[in-house]
């Protein structure tokens, strides 16, 4: 396929360069970086004229609207606009609507998988859009990832994404907290991993992410917690399930001191830059007021 790819990013730019590597013509636009191995256009518009597919890869829903509003008009009748950001339901759902009013498909996929898994093509992605702009994009899936789930109609994708990350986000804070108990109590790290993951406590952030230095499958915190998925990336997917809830009026405690447990460890604690499993120092420092 002819490909437009607009935002080559950390994740956009690997993600960009296996659809070339796997044959498709391939031509990006980014503000600011321009990988190798691509052809460059000069402005997003550019990138986009006479593509089937228009992916996107931004940082925020203003963002995505913005660019949106500057190609869909550019872009050739019946072409698709994937947007592989993760934002706010509303702009997922503004946008495929502006895109089907401009005869274009729509289709919102958000990605798991982070930097790694973006580089490595086994990304899962988190569809939202009609089943026959699924299908069409599904080899382009196949290529950037592993795994592609079809959620819904648009905005679903975001819905999914943004649920997922809430569970992951609370799991990890309660995974580091009770290791810090644990540490507090005179309980073996090891014992409590053997212990936790073949029992009730079982979790992704237990079994697979250890936050704990040395315990379970190699992760971050083997590394000095560099990110595999920074701190502020979880702040901001946090932040976006509460917009979600507050215009759903959903009921989600949980979901919203995790995302104040973070913002303050982003902003006010050093936590920037860091992965999101680093929470776990934090709580070894800190006592119980």
């Amino acid at each position: 396929m002819k490909i437009g790819f607009i935002g080559l990013g950390n994740m956009g730019a690997p993600m960009a360069a296996n659809l070339a590597k796997a044959g498709h013509d391939v031509t990006g636009f980014d503000t600011v970086a321009r990988p190798e191995g691509l052809t460059h256009a000069a402005t997003a518009a550019d990138a986009a004229r006479g593509a089937d597919v228009v992916i996107t890869m931004l940082p925020n829903g203003a963002i995505l609207r913005s660019v949106s509003a500057e190609v869909h008009p550019v872009m050739k009748p019946g072409a698709i606009h994937l947007d592989c950001s993760t934002v706010d339901v509303d702009s997922a759902r503004a946008v495929a609507e502006a895109a089907q009013a401009a005869g274009l498909g729509a289709m919102d996929a958000p990605v798991s998988g982070g930097i790694g898994g973006a580089t490595a093509g086994t990304l899962t992605f988190m569809a939202g859009g009609s089943e026959q702009d699924f299908d069409t994009v599904k080899p382009l899936f196949d290529v950037m990832g592993q795994k592609a789930v079809l959620c819904g109609p648009s905005g679903n994708g975001q819905a999914a994404k943004i649920c997922n990350n809430m569970i992951l986000g609370v799991t990890m804070i309660a995974t580091c907290e009770a290791f810090a108990l644990a540490d507090k109590l005179g309980l073996d790290r090891q014992a409590m991993f053997d212990v936790v993951s073949t029992s009730s406590g079982y979790s992704w952030t237990m079994n697979a992410y250890c936050p704990a230095p040395g315990v379970g499958p190699k992760s971050p915190a083997d590394n000095g917690y560099k990110p595999g998925f920074a701190a502020e990336l979880m702040l901001k997917d946090l932040d976006l399930s509460q917009m979600a809830a507050e215009g759903a009026d959903a009921d989600t405690p949980m979901g919203q001191l995790a995302a104040q447990i973070y913002r303050q460890f982003v902003e006010a604690e050093n936590g920037r830059g860091m992965d999101f499993s680093a929470m776990l120092p934090r709580f070894e420092k800190r006592g119980r007021g």
